[in-house]
Parts: C-alpha cells; sequence; structure tokens
C-alpha cells in the first residue's frame, strides 16, 4: 500500500467516523441523561438529509441555508415527540420506550415517501469546492469540510456540559433525576431540551451526509446499527467514548474495504461483540450502580 492509498484511507475513514460521531452524538446525549433508547433517531437523520434536499435542490438555496434551517426542524420534530409521547411513558418498562420509538421509525418514513417518493435521490457536490490534490491525488473537498466540521461539533457539546448551567443540570439529572427534581430542577422541561438537543445532532448529521450518500427511505436503517455500535463501544451515555468509537469505526470501515473487501461489514460487529463480552459497559463507560 502506497503512502498516498493510505492517507487517503486515513482521511476516508476519519470523515466517516466523524459524520458518524455527529450522529450517534445525540443517540448517546439522550441516553445518557435520560435513559432512553432512541430507535426514531436514525428516521429523524434520514428526515435532515431530506429537508437538504428540499432546501438545496428544489429550493435553489445554498447549502450553509440547509445546515441552519434544516436541523431546527429536526429539533421541533423531535420536541414535539417527547412533549406529547415520550413524556407520557417516562418511569414505566423499557419496551414502552422502544414501542413508541420504532412506532415513529415508520411514521416518519412513510411521510417522507409520501413528500419525496420512495426513488433515491442525490445532491450534487458542486458548491462544495470540487476537489483538492492530495500527493498527487485528486480527493473530495467536502470530506475535509465533514472532518472540520465534526470536532466543533464535539468541542461545543463538551464545553456546553462542562461549563454551562444546563450542563450541570443535565449532569445532576443523569446521576439522580429524583433528587434533582427534589432540589428544584424542572425535571420534564430540561428531559426536553435534552432530546431537542440529541435530535437537532440528528439533523445535523443528516445534512452532512446528504451529499455523500443516496437520500432514501432506508438510509436511517444503516446509521442507527453503526450509532448502537459506536454507543456500545464507547458506553452508552460516554460522549467522549463515542468519538473514540465513531472514529475507530470509520477506519474499520475505510480499511476493512481495502484489506478484507467481502469480510469489512462484519469488523465493526465483532468489535461490538469482543466489547460486550469483556466490557458490556464499554470500553471507556463506567458501571452504572
Amino acid at each position: 500500500m502506497s503512502v498516498a492509498t493510505f492517507v487517503v484511507l486515513f482521511l476516508n475513514g476519519l470523515a466517516n467516523g466523524m459524520l458518524l460521531f455527529s450522529i450517534a452524538a445525540g443517540l448517546t446525549l439522550i441516553f445518557g441523561v435520560m435513559g432512553v433508547l432512541n430507535f426514531a433517531h436514525g428516521s429523524l437523520y434520514m428526515l435532515g438529509a431530506y429537508l437538504t434536499y428540499w432546501i438545496v435542490v428544489q429550493g435553489q438555496l445554498n447549502f450553509w441555508v440547509a445546515l441552519l434551517v434544516a436541523p431546527l426542524i429536526v429539533a421541533l420534530v423531535g420536541g414535539a415527540i417527547e412533549i406529547f409521547c415520550l413524556r407520557r411513558i417516562y418511569g414505566q418498562d423499557v419496551s414502552f420506550q422502544l414501542l413508541l420509538t420504532f412506532a415513529f421509525v415508520l411514521l416518519i418514513e412513510d411521510i417522507v415517501r409520501l413528500l419525496w417518493g420512495s426513488a433515491p435521490l442525490t445532491i450534487p457536490q458542486t458548491q462544495f469546492g470540487g476537489t483538492v490534490q492530495l500527493l498527487g491525488r485528486t480527493y473530495p473537498a467536502y470530506n475535509l469540510l465533514i472532518i472540520s466540521i465534526a470536532p466543533i461539533v464535539a468541542i461545543g457539546l463538551w464545553a456546553l456540559l462542562k461549563w454551562t448551567r444546563w450542563g450541570k443540570l443535565m449532569r445532576a439529572a443523569a446521576q439522580d433525576r429524583i433528587m434533582a427534581g427534589a432540589l428544584g430542577i424542572n425535571v420534564p422541561r430540561l428531559f426536553t431540551m435534552v432530546f431537542v438537543l440529541g435530535t437537532w445532532l440528528g439533523g445535523v448529521g443528516g445534512v452532512l451526509a446528504a451529499p455523500l450518500r443516496t437520500i432514501s427511505p432506508a438510509m436511517g436503517d444503516n446509521v442507527i446499527i453503526e450509532s448502537f455500535i459506536v454507543a456500545v463501544i464507547g458506553g452508552l451515555g460516554n460522549l467522549p467514548g463515542s468519538l473514540i468509537g465513531a472514529l475507530i469505526i470509520g477506519q474499520l470501515n475505510s480499511f476493512g474495504i481495502s484489506i478484507a473487501q467481502r469480510a469489512q461489514v462484519a469488523f465493526p460487529f465483532i468489535l461490538m461483540a469482543i466489547a460486550l463480552l469483556f466490557r458490556p459497559q464499554g470500553f471507556f463507560g463506567k458501571v452504572r450502580r
């Protein structure tokens, strides 16, 4: 393998990993604070991609407008789901959460088919700078854009949880929601804010993925599986672990194609199995007491 090929594969893995983290971070945040496994997260990501197509292709607007507007619409949808549906089943068995969020998977997919049809859609990368020269090879400039945006998301989340009042409230509710409520924290409103933020992150991932991947109603299915793998590897509710897990999965997918193309799809599942066997709380997670 030449140096140029190695660098290209590494950058591809880095871009895929950063994109996956942008999606999985919302899933991890929602579970870490609320204890909710949101099956609908992949469908909300898919909705963000379709909204990007609607804004950029059908609306003939700039990609940056889509990056601003589409996640906000997805976040509003997420807020409505939490307020009118999820809030009613807190404290009940986890199966109720799984069934309810899976119902929204079917509902959102049907709405998307009604609005945009079932045919695959694409967004041209013409407004993203085309390609750049890298060690004598051409490389998509848009991949470099993703590599630069995702760390901003990671740093912003870390700063929010570490230094802001809302971040301290989130950490308090994650530790003990009953005690947090007893101390005067409005836990239902806090949960709504967390769910809105988590679904906004899913929408951001959908916007970033739209120019890279074929947009279809089924595109959320694969990404929710990868997001759960990232969450299991990094530790459910552990954002730094999710970042490292996403980067590992990105590199496995990138280099796996050149090393063992037929077996590449199995590598993330093998890593997840190792994590579940030897460290069920995740490589970077802590045992919940």
